[in-house]
């Protein structure tokens, strides 16, 4: 495992990384103890927290935790209830405007992917100078724990072979809930726009990235890292049902249709914002 201090000097000189959990009705499923032992055992890491419109008392059990770490948690609360999509991007306007982080990110409430992991994500990053974007990947591999429900596993590789096919990108799971991206020119403007999807908006920002690097798409696959995870439990209580994948394939066509069809597109492709 990379400690913290070896990719902090290269990756922030502020030593922030923020990450956002968005919550909808999470007060039962949130392991508040597996938070507070990695908040205190990685000092470099902000969590924003955005409650979006619960109806349980999930604000309140966000509040406790920000209570005990004032100066590693804070809370957004969002009414009314707009969607994880919307969750996550006013989650990270919120953290580029207050914290200036030099990576964002998020990551799913649940902690089916465990925290841990952002450290293994951030070694990646400082290793890596070139990588820009990195993606949990969950691929059941020997020697890694990925557990998945049967109907989900293969609903979702039927998924993700029509989303790499629409994109024309090799990209093996567009869906998991952990991902951190180093901030750069093109952060804030793929996050200033809410998403026409509330629930595949990860596939909506990839074809975002793909307008803005419409002119060089290598160099945008060599900018995105998905990292296999050492470990991904299904937790029950999922707000995914397995109709929504079905749903899912009229919102990857949306987003085809949106930035993909033609050169004219409602997110106007930029020149290449590393020039």
């Amino acid at each position: 495992m990379i400690e913290s201090s070896s990719w902090e000097s290269r990756i922030s000189p502020e030593r922030r990384v923020c990450v956002i959990v968005p919550c909808y009705n999470e007060a039962r499923r949130i392991d508040t103890e597996h938070f507070c032992h990695w908040i205190a055992a990685s000092r470099d890491t902000h969590i924003v927290f955005v409650d979006d419109g619960s109806r349980d008392n999930t604000l309140q059990v966000l509040g406790s935790l920000r209570d005990r770490y004032r100066d590693r948690i804070s809370v957004l609360p969002c009414r009314p209830n707009r969607g994880k999509a919307e969750a996550v991007r006013a989650g990270i306007l919120y953290a580029l405007d207050r914290f200036q982080p030099a990576v964002v990110g998020y990551w799913d409430a649940d902690l089916a992917t465990p925290l841990e992991a952002i450290d293994r994500f951030l070694g990646v990053l400082a290793s890596r100078p070139d990588i820009e974007m990195i993606f949990g990947s969950r691929v059941k591999l020997l020697g890694r724990y990925v557990e998945r429900r049967p109907i989900r596993h293969y609903l979702g590789r039927v998924f993700a072979t029509a989303v790499s096919t629409v994109l024309h990108l090799a990209i093996y799971d567009t869906q998991c809930g952990a991902k951190l991206f180093r901030v750069s020119r093109p952060t804030r403007e793929i996050f200033s726009k809410p998403f026409l999807s509330k629930w595949v908006f990860d596939v909506e920002i990839i074809a975002r990235y793909l307008n803005i690097y419409a002119e060089d798409r290598k160099q945008l696959e060599r900018m995105i890292y998905e990292y296999p995870l050492e470990k991904w439990v299904d937790i029950a209580g999922s707000k995914v049902r397995p109709a929504d994948f079905f749903a899912a394939f009229w919102d990857v066509f949306r987003i085809w249709r949106h930035y993909l069809s033609s050169a004219k597109s409602g997110f106007s492709p930029a020149k290449n914002p590393l020039d």
